[in-house]
């Protein structure tokens, strides 16, 4: 352990010019999710707050600060998509979180093309190399340690479906770089992608 550490406890401030938090926990995989109203109107929008929680079934979910439309669709609706966003559609996928009303496409805002799932009826972005389609399986209001209920909710869906570009697929093995995905970094606007030389491998113990 260095001898000089910086130290702040959260509920205080962080004392800094920017929080450290998303900067040391990443860089993290996008939630690019795609949902639509009763209406049938379509939304997509970015989350940071993204990941896997589990092999079998898949269940995949992104926290949302606040009750935002994403929410709200998928809470009516029960389902949802996940696209993977890449290097190529980044600028794109920085559109779908701007601001606007409610019931705009988000799609058109992007000038991305909308196709209609296999299993789910939210759309998938068809420019996106890997797309999940999925199920809600829950919605769950954060809360501190205390008990007290926080602004933000995190949903969780199961994978019912899943595209894959197939030139992603090599012996038909998944390959992660290829796909160049985009991951959030720290500050307001950092992001990075990832490249086959950073690449290392390890064994786990129990598989030796």
């Amino acid at each position: 352990m260095s001898a000089k550490r910086y130290y702040y406890e959260p509920a205080d401030g962080h004392g800094l010019p920017h929080d450290p938090l998303n900067a040391i926990i990443g860089p993290r995989p996008i939630g690019w999710i795609s949902s639509y109203d009763q209406q049938g109107n379509r939304n997509l929008a970015p989350y940071s707050f993204f990941n896997c929680f589990n092999y079998r079934p898949p269940i995949i979910g992104f926290a949302s600060s606040g009750w935002k439309d994403s929410v709200q669709n998928i809470v009516e609706t029960k389902e949802f998509v996940w696209n993977l966003a890449t290097r190529e559609l980044a600028e794109q996928m920085n559109e779908t979180s701007a601001s606007i009303p409610r019931g705009e496409d988000e799609f058109v805002r992007a000038g991305l093309i909308a196709v209609v799932g296999q299993k789910v009826k939210a759309s998938l972005v068809a420019e996106s190399p890997v797309n999940f389609e999925c199920r809600l399986s829950q919605c769950i209001q954060l809360t501190t340690a205390d008990g007290a209920a926080i602004d933000s909710w995190l949903v969780l869906g199961e994978v019912v479906a899943v595209h894959i570009d197939e030139s992603l697929l090599k012996d038909g093995i998944y390959q992660t770089a290829l796909a160049k995905p985009v991951l959030r970094a720290g500050g307001p606007s950092a992001y990075y992608t990832i490249d086959e030389s950073h690449r290392f491998d390890l064994t786990r113990p129990d598989a030796r």
